[in-house]
C-alpha cells in the first residue's frame, strides 16, 4: 500500500470515527442495561411476574382477558395484546383512546389463567424507558432513529478503515504488543488497536444489526403499503365497524390454520398492523430461531373467519432476526454476559480513540505554538 493510500485511509478512519464516537459511546452505555432488562426489572420491582401454577392450568378466554383489561380503563379501546416469547402465562394488553393513538397509552398485565390483574407497567417513564428511548431514537422519533442509523454506518466505515490500517501500522510489532514502558499515548494507541481488532467481528455484527433496526419503521410502513394493502384489498371502501366480534373466535381460527405455531401478539382493528375490519393474529414459531419470526393471520373481526395469511417478506424476516442478535437475546445468560463484556471493551475502544485524538491535537497545537514563537524570535 502506497503512502498516499495510507493517508487516505487514515483520513477516512479519523473522521468517520470522530463523527460517530460520542453517539456510539451513548449507545454502548445505554445498551448495557438493555441486555439485562429482565434482571434489572426484577431488581427494581417493575417486572411483572405470574404466580406458579400447574403447567396445564386452563386459560381464560381472550374475550374475558379484554373485559378485565378494559375495565381498568373504560374510556379506552384495545390496540394490542402480546405475550413474552418464553412465557404464555401473562397477556400484556395495550389500550388507548383510539386504535391509532400515539400518546396516553396504558398497558394492563392480565394473568392468562386466573384473570387477575398483575399490574400496569408504565409505557413512558422509568429507568428502562429512558435507556431504551435514548438507545433507539434519542427521544426524537423516526428522525432520531435514522440519525443513529447514519452514525452506525459511519461506525462500520471506521471499523473497515481501521482493519485496513491495522496491518501496515502493526507489521513491526507482534500481535498483542502493548508498549506500556513508552508514553501514555503509545500505550493507549496499542490498547486501542488490540481491543479494536479483538472485538472486530462483534462490532461488525452489532453495528450492522443496529443499522437494520433503525430502518424498522420504514420497513413496516413499506410492508403495509405493499403486502398488507393486498391482503385487505377486498374490504376497501366498506364502512367502519361499530362493534367487534369475538376475539376468542378469531384466535381459535388462527390456531386452527397454524396448529404448529403459538400466539405472538394480536393487533386490533384500526391499528397499523391490520385493517379497520380485521383482527391481526400474529403467530410465531416454537423453536429458538423461529420464535422470533411472525406469520400474520387476518381474521374478519365480525365473522371470525380467516381472510388471508402469508409469510413475512425477506426484509421483515431480516429485521426480526437482527433485533435479538443486536441485544444478545438468542443464547440465554452466557450470551448476555459475553455481550456485556464485549460492550464494555467497545466503550474502552471508543473512549481511547477519542483520547488519542485529543492528545494528538494538543501535541500538534503545542508544536505549532513553538514554531510561531521561533518565527517571532527570528523576525
Amino acid at each position: 500500500m502506497t503512502g498516499t493510500k495510507l493517508r487516505r485511509w487514515a483520513w477516512i478512519h479519523k473522521w468517520s470515527s470522530l463523527v460517530c464516537t460520542v453517539f456510539m459511546l451513548l449507545l454502548c452505555v445505554t445498551g448495557l442495561p438493555l441486555i439485562f432488562h429482565h434482571e434489572i426489572g426484577h431488581l427494581l420491582g417493575t417486572e411483572i411476574e405470574a404466580k406458579e401454577m400447574p403447567a396445564h392450568t386452563p386459560r381464560i378466554s381472550m374475550d374475558r382477558v379484554m373485559e378485565i383489561a378494559l375495565a381498568q380503563h373504560p374510556d379506552k379501546v384495545g390496540m394490542f395484546a402480546s405475550q413474552e416469547p418464553d412465557d404464555d402465562r401473562i397477556w400484556f394488553v395495550t389500550l388507548a383512546t383510539t386504535p391509532t393513538s400515539e400518546v396516553d397509552m396504558k398497558q394492563v398485565a392480565v394473568d392468562a389463567r386466573t384473570g387477575e390483574v398483575l399490574g400496569q407497567p408504565p409505557l413512558s417513564s422509568g429507568f428502562m424507558y429512558i435507556m431504551f428511548s435514548l438507545h433507539v431514537n434519542l427521544f426524537a422519533g423516526l428522525a432520531g432513529m435514522l440519525f443513529l442509523g447514519f452514525m452506525g454506518i459511519l461506525l462500520l466505515v471506521a471499523i473497515v478503515s481501521g482493519v485496513v490500517l491495522y496491518g501496515p501500522f502493526m507489521k513491526k510489532l507482534e500481535f498483542g504488543t502493548v508498549r506500556a514502558e513508552r508514553s501514555n499515548r503509545l500505550k493507549w494507541l496499542d490498547l486501542h488497536n488490540l481491543l479494536g481488532i479483538v472485538t472486530l467481528s462483534w462490532l461488525l455484527v452489532v453495528g450492522a444489526t443496529g443499522v437494520i433496526n433503525t430502518w424498522a419503521d420504514l420497513l413496516v410502513k413499506y410492508w403495509q403499503f405493499d403486502q398488507m394493502a393486498e391482503m385487505v384489498a377486498p374490504y376497501k371502501g366498506k364502512p367502519a365497524l361499530t362493534e367487534l366480534g369475538s376475539l376468542q373466535k378469531a384466535v381459535d381460527a388462527a390456531i386452527t390454520l397454524e396448529p404448529d405455531m403459538k400466539m405472538g401478539f394480536i393487533a386490533f382493528p384500526g391499528t397499523s398492523f391490520t385493517s379497520p375490519h380485521h383482527y391481526g393474529i400474529f403467530m410465531r414459531g416454537t423453536e429458538a430461531l423461529t420464535s422470533r419470526l411472525f406469520k400474520p393471520v387476518l381474521v374478519d373481526a365480525t365473522t371470525g373467519e380467516v381472510t388471508d395469511s402469508r409469510t413475512l417478506p425477506w426484509y421483515l424476516t431480516g429485521l426480526l432476526l437482527s433485533q435479538p442478535l443486536h441485544f444478545g437475546d438468542y443464547g440465554g445468560r452466557p450470551m448476555q454476559i459475553m455481550w456485556a463484556i464485549l460492550d464494555l471493551i467497545s466503550i474502552v475502544v471508543l473512549g481511547s480513540g477519542l483520547y488519542l485524538w485529543i492528545v494528538r491535537r494538543k501535541t500538534n497545537e503545542a508544536r505549532m505554538e513553538k514554531l510561531i514563537q521561533a518565527h517571532q524570535l527570528e523576525t
